[in-house]
């Protein structure tokens, strides 16, 4: 069957951007799927977090998406009746040489947009969260929590009323120009498209290359995991309680997260996943394997930070140490507070010198959009992150 766009993956992003075309007028529309339902992998392996540009670069585009991004999911949230709330977050600085880290991260928020931020001594910081241990923090109204698995089933829903098609089962294994028209080959037969828009997330680079690009970076699995209060302990967090960023390392550290569908989880940590949907530390593909370990950018990635990525390593197999790691947040918690939670994999997009890219990255050619790179806050931003896609993709379509 022929469409004007295909769109590769069934994800947030994906769906977001089958959304903005679907409104812009686009009906001939396919959104390919490899999975047996939409969203099941990145979109829903998260904590459910609502960033609003706190942690970006200022001038950076996740910073720019983050504030703009918020907005339009918050209020796509309150239409649609989608779980979801403002319930602001406290990031704390438990030593001193912390401090001017937190006062630093104060002014890229402030320069970010961010409104209504306040420093906190401890005994205010302990009015919003009372077991939380500083001797300084930070207070961000405007961060929030949401269900995004009840997003991803609401967007589903306004593509298929918005007459496109969504496809399951549909694991793309080549790509091939037919004169004007790409020629997907799937599991689910072949379609043909004016135009494929590439949002598959943890596999966005090998379909890149199926399309005949050679782009420079790679995507490298890390699987965060997290643990989960026992259900008569979650009076020990209110809300969000984040760490001060280790300006080193490139993820934000373990903290304690409020589920907008109930529950407190803790984590994650950040290790080499062995599967770029391995959820257990048991799960390997040897692909996938082989090909992180073969990536030079991986083993440079490794020689920059070798103490954090042991440290990563071992609270992965020890609970006493991930432990450790929060009460350093919440002195008061006992490993017996702790049950098994979930896991995610973040499609962490790689350079060859080591370097990850931290922004968003796009390589647009004529009939193709790759989406290259999509980090956190991809999610939250979803809804503008489609429309700026569905934009350059209009533009193609004339």
């Amino acid at each position: 069957m022929s469409y004007r766009v295909a769109i590769l993956g069934g994800g947030i992003v994906g769906l977001a951007t089958a959304r903005a075309l679907v409104r812009a007028g686009v009906r001939d529309l396919i959104v390919l799927e490899k999975e047996a339902g939409i969203a099941m992998h990145q979109s829903t392996h998260n904590s459910g977090v609502l960033h609003a540009g706190l942690h970006y670069a200022p001038g950076s585009v996740k910073a720019r998406l983050a504030r703009t991004g918020i907005r339009a999911m918050t209020a796509y949230c309150v239409e649609h009746g989608i779980t979801h709330e403002i319930c602001g977050k406290l990031v704390v600085a438990t030593s001193d040489d912390e401090l001017p880290r937190l006062r630093a991260l104060q002014d890229r928020g402030e320069r970010n947009g961010l409104t209504g931020l306040r420093w906190l001594a401890p005994e205010r910081a302990r009015e919003l969260e009372p077991h939380a241990y500083c001797i300084g923090a930070l207070h961000v109204p405007e961060e929030g929590i949401v269900d995004y698995a009840g997003v991803c089933r609401s967007l589903a829903r306004e593509v298929v009323e918005g007459e496109a098609v969504i496809r399951l089962d549909a694991r793309v294994h080549g790509l091939r120009r037919n004169q004007n028209l790409w020629v997907v080959n799937t599991g689910a037969g072949d379609f043909e498209a004016r135009l494929i828009i590439n949002c598959a997330g943890l596999h966005v680079d090998r379909l890149s290359r199926l399309a005949g690009e050679k782009p420079a970076s790679r995507i490298v699995p890390f699987r965060g995991e997290y643990f989960k209060l026992r259900p008569d302990r979650k009076h020990l967090v209110r809300n969000l309680i984040y760490p001060v960023p280790d300006p080193v390392f490139p993820f934000l550290g373990v903290h304690f997260t409020r589920l907008a569908l109930g529950g407190i989880e803790a984590g994650p940590n950040a290790v080499l996943a062995f599967a770029r949907e391995g959820y257990r530390k048991s799960d390997v593909a040897l692909r996938d394997l082989m090909e992180s370990l073969s990536f030079s950018g991986l083993w440079r990635f490794l020689a920059k930070h070798p103490r954090t990525v042991v440290l990563e390593l071992a609270r992965s197999f020890s609970k006493v140490l991930f432990l450790k790691a929060l009460q350093r947040l919440l002195p008061e918690l006992r490993e017996e507070d702790l049950s098994a939670g979930g896991a995610g994999v973040r499609a962490q997009a790689m350079l060859p010198n080591g370097n990850l890219v931290h922004d968003f990255l796009w390589l647009e050619r004529e009939g193709v959009i790759h989406v290259l790179s999509a980090p956190s806050p991809a999610a939250t931003a979803a809804l503008v992150i489609g429309e700026e896609i569905a934009t350059r993709a209009l533009r193609q379509l004339g």
